[in-house]
């Protein structure tokens, strides 16, 4: 082999070496995802809800999982917690405002891991024209590949938040004390992403 021909070949060994492995995108599977949230009721109990209707794609390579990178859309107004009346003044503008304001967004901004299971990520969080930053606790839960021949992965997320810092205020004080619904909102969310 001439020099020439060594040289070309080294290159382009060089080259293709420092091609990154791009990661695998994922969308979201809604029909096996939930996004869940508890807070207090009356200071004695907690009220379950979840959004029914959402999307988002996201980006993983287990050989880099810092690497990841997500993003969603949840559609406010289907808000569910088991109540039609609750759910309606959820949607007015007390709470929501869902006709100026009809969904939530979630961009990671960044993500670290502990372990090959464990981290955490953080992103902005946008709903009622406010957008903050939010950490939640992050844990890979496995990878399969279905009897269709999809690639998945599970992830479950979870995080608290305080609502008052979305200009979520409304509330009315109880006569002993306390107030009818809590100020720190519980986010669960339990992710199932398809291969795209």
């Amino acid at each position: 082999m001439s020099k020439q021909m060594k040289i070309m070949t080294l290159s382009l060994a060089l080259l293709v070496w420092a091609v990154p492995v791009l990661a695998a995108e994922y969308a979201i599977d809604m029909s096996h995802s939930s996004v869940n949230f508890q807070i207090k009721h009356m200071a004695i109990s907690k009220v379950n809800g979840a959004f029914t209707e959402f999307e988002g794609t996201f980006t993983y390579d287990a050989s880099k999982p810092e690497a990841t990178r997500a993003e969603a859309v949840i559609q406010i107004a289907s808000v569910d917690t088991g109540d039609a009346k609750r759910d309606d003044h959820l949607r007015n503008p007390d709470f929501f405002d869902v006709e100026n304001h009809p969904t939530m967004t979630f961009t990671t901004t960044g993500v670290s891991m502990k372990n090959a299971q464990e981290g955490q990520v953080t992103g902005d969080l946008s709903m009622h024209g406010v957008t903050r930053p939010v950490t939640l606790d992050l844990e890979i839960t496995g990878t399969v590949t279905d009897p269709w021949g999809n690639e998945r992965i599970g992830a479950s997320l979870t995080g608290k938040i305080n609502r008052k810092d979305w200009g979520l205020t409304w509330n009315k004080a109880l006569e002993t004390g306390g107030l009818v619904v809590g100020e720190d909102v519980k986010i669960t969310l339990e992710i199932q992403g398809i291969k795209q």
